[in-house]
């Protein structure tokens, strides 16, 4: 497993300075869903518990209990694209529980997911060495959609 943390460095330390927790998830050669549980699982520090499918990953980015206290939290992917262009579906599918899991700890530390609010945020971040969209090429727009279990 490699991570070149140029492209992110600036981020992790800014973050680390502010007292942030950070989780770094490198998914270099990463090309099942397992596998991608697997190192979601270690990166995330989740307990033995962890269901590993789309359902308990979610529940994981929604608890972080096992974290550190910290003001924020920032998880920063890397080495991404040859999972999202391996598995596209199921790229679409992290993304989408990796944008709920920053909204719900967005409306958590607003006090709007029922908390008193000032809680810590969750920020992620996609960071990749590889090629981006060609210039000119519109920016990708996420989309929602049901997931599997």
């Amino acid at each position: 497993m490699t991570l070149d943390p140029r492209p992110v460095a600036p981020a992790l330390e800014a973050a680390e300075a502010a007292g942030w927790a950070t989780v770094r998830l490198d998914l270099d050669g990463v090309r099942s869903k397992a596998e991608l549980m697997r190192r979601c699982g270690g990166a995330l520090g989740v307990p033995e518990y962890f269901g590993a499918n789309w359902d308990a990953l979610a529940d994981a980015l929604r608890d972080l209990s096992w974290l550190p206290a910290a003001p924020g939290r920032l998880v920063v992917v890397t080495s991404w694209r040859g999972y999202a262009d391996a598995r596209p579906g199921d790229w679409e599918t992290l993304r989408e529980i990796l944008e709920e899991a920053v909204d719900f700890w967005r409306a958590d530390a607003q006090g709007d997911g029922g908390g008193e609010g000032g809680g810590p945020v969750l920020t992620v971040l996609l960071a990749d060495s590889g090629p981006g969209p060609a210039a000119g090429a519109p920016p990708r727009t996420p989309r929602l959609k049901r997931r599997r279990g």
